[in-house]
């Protein structure tokens, strides 16, 4: 997995868990739900590179 790209998924994860927390803190459903996909996008772009790299071993 390539240093900008793990970077930039745990940006993701990061990022999202923020909007979420502070949707609750503010009863923002629609940030929650915001922080949520954010929170999603960071470990499919994760789990994309894991797969990458297994291919990239043979």
């Amino acid at each position: 997995m390539g240093t900008d790209d793990k970077f930039d998924a745990k940006a993701d994860e990061l990022k999202g868990k923020v909007k979420e927390g502070v949707g609750e803190a503010t009863d923002d459903k629609g940030l929650e739900a915001e922080g949520r996909t954010d929170q999603a996008k960071g470990h499919l772009k994760e789990s994309v590179e894991k797969v990458k790299d297994a291919f990239k071993k043979d």
